[in-house]
């Protein structure tokens, strides 16, 4: 019997494999019950471009809560302001086998309103 955290990895894994044969910088999400992380990674998948996390202490100071809709949202918007300051406008969105709903559509939704195409 397949346990939810290992069939959400192999989603993940079949997803990171289709986004390594397009070459393409690689926008990763996670998620935990209390806090909400994104990292750019170039198109080898070795280095990070940009990343962010309700754990910075700037978007800790913005936000009351960050796990929740509106703290993926800015961060969201953070990660756009972000990739246009380097130069990315084009990206293959990874959602690490989580679903697109709540806060993964609200952040991926927020990206795109700042410019980032998908």
């Amino acid at each position: 019997m397949a346990s939810k955290k290992k069939s959400r990895l192999r989603r993940a894994r079949k997803t990171r494999g289709r986004i390594a044969r397009q070459n393409a910088l690689r926008l990763s999400v996670h998620r935990t019950p209390r806090h909400f992380y994104a990292q750019l990674f170039d198109a080898s998948g070795r280095g990070v471009l940009a990343a962010v996390s309700t754990l910075d202490p700037k978007v800790r100071e913005q936000l009351k809560y960050g796990g929740n809709i509106g703290a993926a949202s800015e961060l969201g918007k953070l990660m756009a302001e972000k990739a246009g300051a380097a130069g990315i406008d084009r990206v293959a969105f990874d959602r690490s086998g989580f679903r697109y709903h709540g806060r993964v559509k609200a952040f991926a939704e927020a990206a795109r309103a700042g410019g980032l195409k998908f």
